[in-house]
């Protein structure tokens, strides 16, 4: 079975000083739940972008379920960006409406249900959550899919201390076990515990595509412990 997404000399060059991916080669398979590590301006956002169609890279190849990335893929991929793009004068409601409208494999009796579990108001407008708050919503919206790649930039960041914990129970327990979650942060020691892999980038450049239990027994540390002794220079 080929890989769920297959990366082959993907380059995006914004200008001749600032390439942000540079001939990166990567294979993410299926089942998965993957960290995509890196200080900032290591690519993982631009990466992230090209992966959702949102970038045209300037040389190489993605593909998702053996297409490149558009229509087909966005059937397949399930994303969360670092920044809301929802309506701010929409109710909760709504947005569940939306996505269930503009979704096939979008569960409103999963969304409804994330939504109880963390006291919102689905008749509340958007404008009048806090940013956490949003950030939650707009995370159970992506969650609420049967996709076969979730790919979340920063789920965490914007939420306090003891949502996390069941933020990320909601990302493992919600998604198909046949999918694959590629998830991007600086809070590693908040996400480790549930990572099967982890890509480290440096400069747009692959560093390291191995398993969490590769770095534990091999490296005698955790991942936190062993990002911050790569990149402490």
């Amino acid at each position: 079975m080929s890989a769920l997404v297959e990366i082959r000399e993907l380059t995006k060059a914004y200008h001749a000083r600032a390439v942000a991916v540079n001939n990166l080669n990567l294979n993410l398979e299926r089942g998965k739940i993957i960290g995509l590590l890196g200080p900032n301006g290591s690519g993982k956002t631009t990466l992230i972008k090209m992966m959702n169609g949102l970038l045209t890279p300037t040389h190489g190849q993605i593909l998702i379920n053996g297409c490149e990335p558009g229509i087909q893929t966005k059937a397949a991929v399930s994303y969360l960006p670092e920044r809301t793009y929802l309506s701010n004068s929409m109710k909760v409601y709504e947005l569940v409406d939306f996505f269930c409208d503009f979704y096939a494999d979008f569960s409103k009796e999963k969304a409804y249900s994330m939504l109880s579990s963390l006291n919102i108001d689905s008749s509340a407008r958007l404008k009048t959550l806090s940013k956490g708050t949003k950030e939650k919503v707009q995370l159970i919206l992506v969650m609420s899919r049967a996709a076969d790649l979730y790919i979340l930039d920063e789920p965490i960041a914007g939420v306090d201390p003891a949502a996390r914990d069941y933020i990320l129970k909601t990302i493992i327990t919600n998604y198909n076990e046949n999918a694959t979650i590629l998830l991007s942060t600086h809070l590693i020691s908040d996400i480790e515990n549930v990572l099967d892999e982890v890509v480290f980038l440096r400069y747009g450049q692959l560093l390291m595509h191995t398993s969490v239990d590769d770095i534990r027994e091999n490296k005698g540390k955790s991942v936190d412990a062993y990002f911050r002794e790569v990149f402490a220079c």
